[in-house]
């Protein structure tokens, strides 16, 4: 990839500086290549869903989760959001105050007024007064362990259209396997596959995101799962995309409690509520 094909049209050397993709000159190290790689490639799944809803309405809202830095609302804002002349707005959630005030600043430096960063947690978010009654794209990228549900009630409660979720270290799940592992055991062969440490670790971490997908199955969205191929640093490389199309909403329930009960997960229903 040369840096020409690398850098897109009208991207901003600026931010791309800023972001540390780009060095103080504007050159491309093997680091950044991959870096800047990575995000056009993660753009590449979201474009498109911007575009579905810029085809229903003017005016995008756009939430990200654990925003960090908010490397990814940056760059989304660069590449589509400033030019569009209307309301759309882009909200970065973060907990660290330290990186709410960095955002604020760099926006302000680079005149993108349709960004708001807000130092709450994702469940504090959901109630939040700062926010739309409802938003059109959740994201949520690498949001550890239950932020990441977290999100995925947000998004349900502001009715999102789509929502877009790269799951992080999950723990929760693990930990209630282990807990209720020699009843398991004793009632369900099956059981074996997470009798390990390793593997409850891992088979906890699988199933965390079935179950996910369940949910959002049983909220009308429809769930594509892949790869998020150009992550290739990072382990936790599941992309998971739902859309609200309002379908049937029955069978992935008694799917998503039937499998609640044979891993011995009864009490995690709440967690991963259905209607």
């Amino acid at each position: 990839m040369t840096e020409k094909h690398a850098i897109k049209p009208g991207q901003s050397i600026e931010l791309l500086k800023e972001l540390h993709i780009l060095t103080r000159d504007g050159k491309l190290n093997q680091d950044s290549r991959r870096k800047l790689k990575q995000v056009n490639h993660l753009y590449q799944f979201i474009e498109p869903l911007l575009k579905e809803v810029q085809a229903d309405h003017p005016g995008i809202t756009l939430a990200d989760h654990g925003a960090g830095k908010s490397y990814l609302g940056f760059i989304l804002y660069d590449l589509f959001f400033k030019y569009q002349d209307d309301s759309s707005h882009i909200y970065g959630i973060e907990t660290r105050d330290e990186l709410v005030l960095k955002s604020r600043v760099l926006a302000q430096k680079l005149d993108f007024p349709g960004m708001s960063f807000l130092n709450l947690t994702v469940a504090e978010s959901v109630y939040s007064e700062a926010l739309p009654a409802t938003i059109d794209i959740v994201t949520a990228l690498h949001a550890c362990d239950t932020a990441t549900d977290d999100a995925i009630v947000f998004a349900l409660k502001k009715k999102a259209r789509f929502i877009v979720l790269v799951p992080c270290c999950q723990a929760e799940v693990a930990t209630a396997l282990r807990k209720n592992k020699a009843a398991s055991l004793a009632a369900n062969s099956l059981s074996e596959i997470w009798r390990h440490p390793l593997h409850t670790r891992e088979f906890g971490s699988l199933a965390t995101n079935v179950l996910r997908c369940l949910q959002l199955e049983a909220h009308g969205y429809h769930v594509n799962v892949t790869e998020l191929v150009g992550w290739e640093h990072s382990m936790k490389n599941e992309l998971i995309i739902a859309s609200y199309k309002d379908l049937p909403r029955r069978r992935p329930s008694e799917r998503l409690n039937d499998l609640l009960s044979s891993l011995g997960l009864t009490e995690m229903s709440e967690r991963f509520f259905t209607l």
